[in-house]
C-alpha cells in the first residue's frame, strides 16, 4: 500500500447552508473559503435534524436510532428510556470510525464538541481517541469566565474532559480559539510517522451567541435591514454562484416571531445585535481553521491530509425561550445570572439566540431549520478539500448523507468494516457508501436511483427513496398529514404531490414502516 492520506474532519455546530462566502454568505471566511474552492462543494449532503444524532452517523456510519442517539438525551422520553438505540450514547452495536481507523494504524485525535455520551466510560477516550480534549454535553458557554458560581448549573464541574479525565479549563478559554489550540498541540506532539485522523468540532455558532468584541463590532449596522433582507441576499449569490437553480422556488418563511416590519427600533436593535454576534462567532471559526491550515502548510501535509468541512444540521431557528420542555427554566435562569442588556449581547455573561427569520435566512430556499425533518433541517453545508481525489475544483450535487463519511476513509485507508463481529461483540454493518468512485468521477451518484433514506427526530418523519421524499411535521410548522415532495425539482418543498402521486405516497409509507421497524424508531412528539 503506498501512503495513507491523513485526515481532518471538520464539524460546525448549528452552521447554516449560506453562512460562508462559498456558499453565499456576507460573513468574512476567507479560510474556508479558500479551502471550500480547492475542492469540492456538496449541495446535497444531508445530516440528522440535529447535532447529537448526526455526530452519531458521521462515528459510525450507521443510523442513530441504532447507534444510541436515537433522540437527544436530555429530552429522553419515558417511554424511549431503556430502548436500544436511545442509550444516550455510543452503544455496543457499533465501532466507531476512531476505533476502526487506529486499529489500522491511525492517529486518532479529537478536540471539541462530543455529545455521543456523557461519562468518562462513554467519551472520545473510550471509543478510540488516542488523544481528546472534549465538551461531552450538546451545549455549553464559549468562554469559561461565564457565571458559574452560586448557579447551581448542572455537572459545571463535569463538562470537559482530557483523555481519561475531568479538566478545568483556562480562565481565558474560548471554545473555538481553545479547540483549535489544543488539536495542534496534539499534532504538534506527533513523534512517529503515522497518518493522522484528526476530528476538530466546534461547538460554534451554536447559542449561547457569544464572540469577542472586536469582531462583533465588524458587523455594526450590517444587519440593520432585517433577516429577510439577508434571505434575499443570500438567494441571489447562492444562484450566482451556481449553488442552486436560477429559477429556484424557495419556501416560504414560517416563524411564530414578529416579522421586521412589525418590530419596534429596540426589537430591531436587539435582534440585529445577535445577528452580528452570530457572524462574528463564524468568523471566528473561520480564523481557527485558518491556523490549522497555516500548520499543515507549515509541515508539509496539506495536500496529503483529506479535508472535509460540514455543519451537524440546518440553522439553529428555534424560540428557545418557547420550547415547553425547558424553556421557562432557562429564561429564569438567564435573568438571575446573565446581562443580556443591548450593549452587552455577545459578551461572556450574555445568553441569547437569533430565532426562526434569521435561520431560514441561512437555510433559503430549503423549508424551516434544525430539528425537522424538511430539507432545511438536513441538508447542509459540506465541501471536500482532497487534490489526490477531485481532479478539479467543482461543484457536485449528487446525493449523500453523513453515513458515508465512515465507509469513504476506511476506503482511503485501506481498512474494512469489521462487521458482523468486532472484539467479540455483534456490529452493525455501515449503512453509507464510500464517496470516492463519486469523487474520482467513476460513477455519477454515490447511491442508487432506488436508494431509501430515512429521518425521525421528535415525532417528525421523513423518507426518501431517489428523488421523491414524503415528510410529516405536525401542526402549525406543517400540515399534520403526509407531504409528497420531489426533491430535485422542487427543493424548497413548496409543491405537496401527495393527491397527484397517492401511488407514489403510498410506496413511501411502506418504507417508512420498513424503516422504523429495522431502526428501532420509538416516536414521541416532543413539543418545541
Amino acid at each position: 500500500m503506498g501512503k495513507r492520506p491523513n485526515f481532518l474532519v471538520i464539524v460546525a455546530d448549528d452552521l447554516g447552508f449560506s453562512d460562508i462566502g462559498a456558499f453565499g454568505g456576507e460573513i468574512a471566511t476567507p479560510h474556508l473559503d479558500a479551502l471550500a474552492m480547492e475542492g469540492l462543494r456538496l449541495t446535497n449532503f444531508h445530516s440528522a435534524p440535529a447535532c447529537a444524532p448526526t455526530r452519531a452517523m458521521l462515528m459510525t456510519g450507521v443510523d442513530p436510532h441504532i447507534a444510541g442517539l436515537g433522540t437527544h438525551v436530555e429530552v429522553l422520553h419515558p417511554t424511549q428510556r431503556g430502548k436500544p438505540g436511545y442509550e444516550g450514547y455510543l452503544n455496543e452495536r457499533v465501532a466507531t470510525l476512531p476505533e476502526l481507523l487506529r486499529d489500522a494504524g491511525y492517529l486518532t485525535l479529537m478536540s471539541g464538541k462530543w455529545h455521543l455520551g456523557d461519562t468518562l466510560e462513554t467519551s472520545p477516550h473510550a471509543r478510540g481517541f488516542t488523544r481528546s480534549f472534549a465538551l461531552l454535553p450538546g451545549a455549553a458557554n464559549h468562554y469559561a469566565s461565564s457565571p458559574k458560581a452560586g448557579t447551581g448549573f448542572p455537572r459545571q464541574d463535569t463538562l470537559y474532559t482530557e483523555d481519561d479525565r475531568f479538566v478545568d479549563l483556562p480562565e481565558d478559554f474560548y471554545s473555538s480559539d481553545g479547540f483549535t489550540t489544543k488539536l495542534l498541540h496534539y499534532l504538534d506532539e506527533r513523534d512517529d510517522d503515522r497518518p493522522f485522523f484528526a476530528y476538530l468540532a466546534f461547538s460554534a455558532p451554536h447559542w449561547p451567541l457569544q464572540a469577542p468584541d472586536d469582531l462583533i463590532a465588524k458587523y455594526k449596522g450590517r444587519y440593520d435591514a432585517g433577516p429577510e433582507a439577508l434571505r434575499e441576499e443570500r438567494l441571489d449569490r447562492l444562484k450566482a454562484l451556481g449553488l442552486c437553480a436560477q429559477d429556484i422556488k424557495a419556501h416560504p418563511i414560517v416563524a411564530k416571531n414578529k416579522p421586521w416590519d412589525e418590530m419596534n427600533d429596540e426589537e430591531r436593535a436587539r435582534s440585529a445585535r445577535a445577528m452580528e454576534v452570530y457572524a462574528a462567532m463564524v468568523e471566528r471559526l473561520d480564523w481557527n481553521v485558518g491556523r490549522l491550515v497555516e500548520y499543515l502548510k507549515r509541515t508539509g501535509e496539506l495536500d496529503d491530509t483529506v479535508i472535509l468541512f460540514m455543519s451537524d444540521n440546518g440553522a439553529e431557528g428555534a424560540l428557545i425561550e418557547a420550547v415547553p420542555v425547558f424553556g421557562p427554566y432557562l429564561m429564569d435562569f438567564i435573568s438571575k445570572y446573565y446581562d443580556n442588556s443591548l450593549a452587552n449581547i455577545g459578551r461572556s455573561n450574555s445568553y441569547v439566540w437569533y430565532g426562526p427569520r434569521w435561520a431560514q435566512a441561512a437555510t433559503a430556499p430549503s423549508r424551516l431549520y434544525k430539528t425537522y425533518t424538511s430539507q432545511g433541517g438536513i441538508r447542509v453545508v459540506a465541501f471536500a478539500r482532497a487534490p489526490s481525489l477531485v481532479s478539479a475544483p467543482g461543484i457536485g450535487h449528487a446525493f449523500s448523507t453523513v453515513m458515508d463519511v465512515m465507509p469513504t476513509l476506511l476506503d482511503l485507508a485501506g481498512a474494512a468494516h469489521p462487521a458482523p463481529d468486532y472484539k467479540g461483540r455483534k456490529v452493525v454493518e455501515p449503512m453509507g457508501r464510500s464517496l470516492l468512485p463519486w469523487l474520482r468521477g467513476e460513477a455519477e451518484e454515490v447511491h442508487p436511483k432506488d436508494a431509501v433514506t430515512g429521518w425521525e427526530f421528535f415525532g417528525r418523519r421523513g423518507i426518501r427513496k431517489g428523488d421523491w421524499k414524503a415528510i410529516w411535521i405536525p401542526a402549525p410548522e406543517g400540515t399534520g398529514d403526509w407531504q409528497l415532495y420531489n426533491v430535485a425539482a422542487d427543493p424548497g418543498e413548496t409543491d405537496d404531490r401527495a393527491r397527484e402521486e397517492p401511488t407514489r405516497l403510498d410506496e413511501l409509507l411502506a418504507l417508512w414502516d420498513d424503516y422504523v421497524e429495522k431502526a428501532g424508531v420509538v416516536m414521541v412528539a416532543i413539543p418545541t
